[in-house]
C-alpha cells in the first residue's frame, strides 16, 4: 500500500511521540508499505520553522533528506494535477496544506495517514 504522511504524522513517527495511533504506526513499519512525504508538507515545515511555530534539530535543508533516508521514506513531488485538483475541491477543510494532501491522495491513489478526521469527507482513504 502507498500511505502519504500528513506533517504531523512525520513528525511524530520521527519523535516516537505517543500521539501517533498504533493502528498508523503498524502501517508506517510494515515493509510492504511504501510511505511518502508531500512536499507540501516539507513546505509547511519549512514555513512553521521560519515563524518560530515549529523547532527542528536541524534547518529543514538538512532534517527532512535525513530522515526520508533514515525512515525509507520517499519524496512526493507536487505537479500540476495536484494543484488543479484542488479547485475542484470542496471546502470541507481550509488549510491550503491539507487541501493539497488531499488531492495528492486522491490523484495518486493513496491512502493518507492523519489524525484529521475531516479529511475523510473527501472520500480518500484515511488511516488513523
Amino acid at each position: 500500500m502507498r500511505l502519504l504522511l500528513d506533517t504531523h504524522t512525520f513528525l511524530w513517527w520521527i519523535n516516537n511521540d505517543s500521539s501517533l495511533s498504533e493502528p498508523a504506526r503498524i502501517a508506517v513499519s510494515s515493509q510492504v508499505n511504501e510511505c511518502y512525504l508531500s512536499l507540501a508538507s516539507c513546505w509547511e515545515l519549512a514555513i512553521k520553522t521560519s515563524i518560530g511555530k515549529l523547532q527542528l534539530t536541524k534547518t529543514v535543508d538538512r532534517f527532512i533528506p535525513e530522515e526520508l533516508a533514515a525512515n525509507d521514506f520517499q519524496l512526493l513531488s507536487i505537479d500540476f494535477r495536484h494543484v488543479a485538483k484542488v479547485e475542484t475541491l470542496p471546502f470541507h477543510h481550509r488549510d491550503p496544506f491539507d487541501r493539497l494532501l488531499v488531492a495528492q491522495a486522491l490523484i495518486e491513489k493513496m491512502t493518507i495517514i492523519s489524525a484529521d478526521a475531516v479529511l475523510s469527507e473527501y472520500g480518500i482513504k484515511r488511516l488513523w
